[in-house]
């Protein structure tokens, strides 16, 4: 499978990823290409028994000249948890990021994150790399460890998340902090919006009261009523410009002559009454 997956690579290699390109260019800066060469043709027949992620460190077995194959550890230097605290905040400022990250794919331009925190994912040399080799061959690459790299190559191919790993954090760890930091922000923003609701909410209360006790101050039905006694000193009574009353106002009362007369006799004594009553009422004074 691993040579399929190699040869897939070199054929489509204008194809690649981002990322893998990234990590190939690595290998390409080496110097000593003849060396490279060798190792790309180990990794292509095959002769990289096995690879496995420990942590943060690759293990590989290649075999070599020997009937043993050789013991191959590749590492880089992790970052820290603060490092990776800080990475994870910025990559959860960026909606994209986050959404992509969740999705399992690798956002293009997330080497921006890692800048903008002073760090870089990918080494700026192979001398960056911790790699050893039970071989003999004191030259460090070695074509065994040469042949890892091109290998590694593969496996950013099917997955990004390996290079993270090998810097101290894998994908579910990844995803799970992104998860957690975008679930404690929503937490967050729902507490802002249940106190600016809760806020909102006293606020129209506080007007509904107000306006409940300026509707409740200037009550129309108990406009004309006043039980307080009034200072007579400050009331002056003087009697009316003319003698008219309401029912002068109102006309004649739709009865007969005699009814009409009798009726309008009762109803002025009787506003008179009203009229005296009124009076002593408004200055506080007994009858």
């Amino acid at each position: 499978m691993a040579n399929a997956n190699f040869s897939n690579q070199e054929t489509a290699f204008s194809q690649q990823e981002w990322w893998v390109e990234r990590w190939l260019q690595l290998l390409d800066s080496y110097r000593f290409k003849k060396r490279l060469e060798r190792a790309r043709i180990y990794a292509r027949e095959g002769n990289i028994l096995s690879i496995e992620f420990k942590d943060a460190q690759v293990l590989a077995k290649v075999q070599g000249s020997e009937a043993e194959p050789y013991q191959v550890s590749l590492s880089l230097v992790p970052f820290t948890d603060e490092d990776w605290d800080y990475i994870i905040e910025t990559l959860s400022q960026k909606a994209i990021f986050s959404a992509q990250l969740l999705a399992g794919e690798m956002p293009e331009n997330i080497e921006e994150v890692f800048i903008k925190n002073g760090l870089s994912v990918f080494p700026f040399t192979l001398s960056d790399i911790k790699a050893r080799c039970s071989c003999p061959d004191k030259a460090n690459p070695c074509k065994h460890i040469g042949a890892v790299y091109y290998q590694l190559a593969d496996r950013f191919s099917e997955d990004p998340f390996i290079i993270f790993q090998l810097r101290g954090r894998d994908k579910d760890q990844i995803i799970e902090a992104l998860r957690q930091l975008r679930l404690q922000k929503l937490n967050e923003e729902k507490g802002n919006e249940l106190t600016e609701n809760k806020e909102l909410i006293e606020k129209k209360d506080n007007l509904s009261n107000q306006k409940t006790q300026e509707s409740g101050r200037f009550n129309l039905s108990e406009f004309w009523q006043y039980n307080e006694p009034l200072d007579s000193s400050l009331i002056v009574i003087v009697p009316p410009s003319d003698s008219n009353t309401v029912l002068d106002i109102l006309g004649r009362i739709p009865l007969s002559y005699e009814e009409a007369q009798v009726t309008q006799q009762y109803l002025q004594q009787v506003y008179r009454n009203v009229s005296q009553q009124a009076v002593i009422k408004a200055l506080n004074r007994d009858n």
